[in-house]
C-alpha cells in the first residue's frame, strides 16, 4: 500500500482557536509537535497534513477528499464541535470508504483511525468507528467535581508535560502502525503475540488514570500488547463476556485500586473494578497466569463501598498462588511486574497439583448455645470441613463485617435453632437472602437448620423450602447429616 500522506489530521476549526492572541491554536501545536516527534521516530520526515483554511459555507472541496484518500492514517481530534460538524463527519466517512478499497480500516488488528480526545465526548455521540477506539485523552478530569482541563501549556508546566507525554504515546503508536502499513506482508509480532506478550491492564478509576497510563506505556515500550484494546460496554453481561475473552489471551492481569468506587454497569451488582478482578481470579485458577492487585500506600478512602472492597481484597483467601496484593509505591509495582514477566519468559518447572479445596461451613447460633454446638462443630471438622464459629465479642462493626464476610465466602451455613426464638431464626434467613448484596459471587451456600433442645411445639412444626431441617433434640445423630455432608463434599 503506497500513500502520498502519512497522516491526515481531521479537526473542527473552532478547536484551533487560541485562548490568547499571542499563542498558536491547540491543534496547530499538536500538529507541529507531532510532526517533529514522528519524524524522529521514523528517521525521516513525517508527511502530516491538515486543512488550515476556514471554509464557512463553501462546498466540501475536492482537494480535501483527495488528501483524505491519499493518507495512510486519519487522526481525529474529537471534541463537542467535531461530532457536530458536517465537514469532519464527511472526512471520517471518506477516509473509511477509501481505506476499505486499499487494505481496510484495520491492518493486522491495528486501526488506521486514531482518536485524539481534546475534551470528553460521550461514546454515543461519536460516529463509527470512533466508539470502538480507546483513544488518547488530552485532558485531566478532577475526580472530586468532574470538571476537566485540557493538556495545554497555558495552564502551566505540568499540563505541558502531560501534553508531551500523551503526544509521545500517540507518535509511538503511529510509527508502529505506519511501519505495518508500509510492509503489510511482514508478520506483525505485536498483533500475533501469544499469551506471554499480552497483558490485561484493568480499567480503573479516574484518580489512578495517570498511574495506569505510565504502566501501559512501560509495557508497550517493551513490546507487550495491552488489553482491553477498545472501550468496555455499559452492560454487565457484555462486560463479563469481553473481559473473559481478553483474559483468555493474556498471561497477566494488573488491577489498580484507588480511593474512588468505580461505576456499577447496567444489570450488574458489583462495580466494574470488582467484575474485572473476579474474572481475573477465575482466570488465575486455570494456571499459567499472574494476577497483581495494587493499592497505593497510605490511601485515604471515604466511600464506605470502596472501604468494603479494599477490605475484601485484603481478606480474600481464594486467590491462587500466582496472585499478589501489593500496597507499595508505584516504582515497586513496576519492579514486581517486571519480575513476573521475567519469570514468565523463563522455562517453568512442572507445577505440583494444587491441594483439594476445603469446604468452609459457617455455624450460626445464639450466644446462649455456644457450648451446646461443640459436638456438631467437632463432627464437621473431623469430616474435613473448615468450621467457622459465630463471634459475639468485639466492636459491633467488626462483628458485622466478620458475619458478612463469612456469608460471602462460606460453602455451607448451618443454623442452630436452640435457645433463640423463631423470630431470630427468620432474621437469619433474611440475611442469607441478602448475600448477593454483600458481594457474594460464588453459588449459593448449602443451608441446614439444626433443631436443638429445648424441644418445643414451634420447633416440631418448623418447615422450610430454603434449607434442610435436621432435628437433633436428643444430641448428635451422624446419620441425619449425610445429605448435607454429601452436598458439601460434592
Amino acid at each position: 500500500m503506497n500513500f502520498d500522506l502519512d497522516v491526515f489530521v481531521s479537526y473542527a476549526h473552532l478547536d484551533d482557536a487560541s485562548l490568547s492572541e499571542d499563542r498558536k491554536g491547540w491543534v496547530a501545536k499538536l500538529h507541529e509537535t507531532l510532526d517533529r516527534r514522528l519524524a524522529q521516530l521514523l528517521g525521516k520526515p513525517a508527511r502530516i497534513w491538515r486543512d488550515p483554511k476556514l471554509h464557512g459555507n463553501d462546498v466540501f472541496e475536492a482537494e480535501i477528499v483527495d488528501r483524505v484518500k491519499q493518507a495512510a492514517v486519519l487522526v481525529s481530534i474529537v471534541s463537542p464541535r467535531y461530532v457536530l460538524s458536517e465537514w469532519t463527519t464527511r472526512e471520517l466517512n471518506e477516509f473509511c470508504k477509501a481505506a476499505a478499497q486499499h487494505g481496510g480500516v484495520q491492518v493486522h488488528a491495528k486501526s488506521r483511525v486514531f482518536k485524539v480526545l481534546k475534551t470528553p465526548v460521550p461514546l454515543e455521540q461519536q460516529c463509527p468507528p470512533l466508539p470502538s477506539l480507546l483513544g488518547y485523552e488530552f485532558f485531566r478530569v478532577d475526580p472530586d467535581n468532574g470538571n476537566f482541563r485540557e493538556f495545554d501549556e497555558q495552564f502551566g508546566p505540568e499540563y505541558r508535560q502531560q501534553f508531551l507525554m500523551k503526544l509521545d504515546d500517540l507518535a509511538q503508536d503511529l510509527k508502529a502502525l505506519l511501519e505495518v502499513v508500509e510492509s503489510p506482508d511482514v508478520v506483525d509480532e505485536t498483533a500475533d503475540a501469544g499469551k506471554q506478550k499480552t497483558i490485561f491492564l484493568a480499567i480503573t478509576t479516574v484518580d489512578l488514570q495517570d498511574q495506569r497510563d505510565a504502566i501501559r506505556r512501560d509495557l508497550q515500550q517493551h513490546g507487550y500488547t495491552v488489553l482491553p484494546s477498545s472501550p468496555l460496554p455499559l452492560v454487565g453481561s457484555e462486560i463479563e463476556e469481553m473481559v473473559r475473552a481478553d483474559l483468555a489471551r493474556c498471561s497477566m492481569s494488573i488491577h489498580l485500586v484507588g480511593k474512588r468506587y468505580s461505576l456499577t454497569p447496567e444489570g450488574a451488582v458489583a462495580s466494574l473494578c470488582e467484575i474485572q478482578n473476579e474474572l481475573a481470579v477465575e482466570r488465575a485458577e486455570q494456571g499459567d497466569f499472574t494476577h497483581l492487585v495494587w493499592i497505593p500506600p497510605g490511601l485515604g478512602v471515604d466511600d464506605p463501598r470502596q472501604q468494603g472492597l479494599i477490605q475484601r481484597l485484603r481478606a480474600d483467601s481464594r486467590a491462587p498462588q500466582a496472585s499478589d496484593l501489593l500496597e507499595t509505591p508505584l516504582d515497586a509495582l513496576r519492579a514486581a511486574i517486571n519480575d513476573a514477566l521475567e519469570r514468565g519468559r523463563a522455562p517453568q518447572p512442572p507445577r505440583p497439583a494444587p491441594p483439594a479445596a476445603v469446604a468452609r461451613v459457617y455455624l450460626l447460633y445464639d450466644d446462649r448455645d455456644s457450648s451446646a454446638v461443640a459436638p456438631w462443630a467437632d463432627f464437621l471438622f473431623d469430616r474435613g470441613f473448615e468450621v467457622i464459629p459465630s463471634v459475639f465479642t468485639g466492636d459491633e462493626a467488626q462483628v458485622r463485617e466478620y458475619h458478612e464476610e463469612n456469608l460471602r465466602t462460606a460453602d455451607g451455613v448451618v443454623i442452630f435453632y436452640g435457645a433463640a426464638n423463631e423470630l431470630w431464626l427468620r432474621r437469619k434467613f433474611s440475611e442469607l437472602q441478602k448475600i448477593a448484596g454483600y458481594g457474594r459471587t460464588k453459588p449459593a451456600p448449602a443451608v441446614a437448620v439444626c433443631l436443638l433442645s429445648p424441644k418445643t411445639p414451634e420447633k416440631e412444626r418448623f418447615r422450610t423450602h430454603e434449607a434442610l431441617v435436621i432435628p437433633q433434640f436428643d444430641g448428635l445423630s451422624p446419620e441425619s447429616w449425610t445429605p448435607i455432608v454429601s452436598r458439601l463434599k460434592g
